[in-house]
């Protein structure tokens, strides 16, 4: 689906099937779920979702609409990234050679002002937390070294 990313916020009753059933409503009206992060929100029982996906203003205007008719969501709005702060966690881990490898690993997570959370013989997992063009620099300056594995949450926000 073309058009701009969108960020659609839910607040839905932390209950088992809800989530299943909105994206349910996105996988039927044609969505390709670009991210989707979901936990506990400040209100006690109510789990918030941030789901981006692509879409025109009028399809993703009609989705937030179809969204707010399901069992259990009690709230859904369609926000402009400018009026979110938006971050993403990645987790990421290196093989690591030898003491001059390792140190150039240390200078690049630094830079980046991630943290290693763990550190083995052989491998570092590393913690980067931003916006998704940090987290897109950060993958493509550790392409040097060997990754063993590599995951990121996808987009998380809040008002300003």
């Amino acid at each position: 689906m073309s058009g701009e990313l969108s960020n659609i916020i839910i607040w839905a009753e932390n209950k088992p099937g809800v989530f299943f059933r909105i994206l349910w409503l996105f996988r039927r009206k044609q969505f390709n779920i670009e991210s989707a992060t979901v936990g506990h929100s400040e209100t006690p029982g109510i789990s918030r979702f941030t789901i981006t996906v692509y879409g025109h203003h009028e399809q993703i205007t009609n989705m937030v609409k179809q969204v707010r008719k399901l069992v259990n969501v009690v709230k859904a709005e369609s926000l402009q990234s400018e009026m979110l702060v938006l971050r993403e966690l990645a987790l990421m881990k290196v093989a690591v050679k030898n003491v001059r490898e390792k140190s150039n690993i240390l200078r690049v997570i630094e830079h980046f002002r991630g943290r290693c959370i763990n550190m083995a013989k052989n491998s570092l997992i590393i913690e980067v937390t931003g916006d998704e063009n940090k987290i897109d620099a950060f993958y493509e300056n550790m392409k040097d070294f060997v990754m063993l594995e590599f995951v990121r949450t996808g987009r998380t926000a809040l008002f300003k």
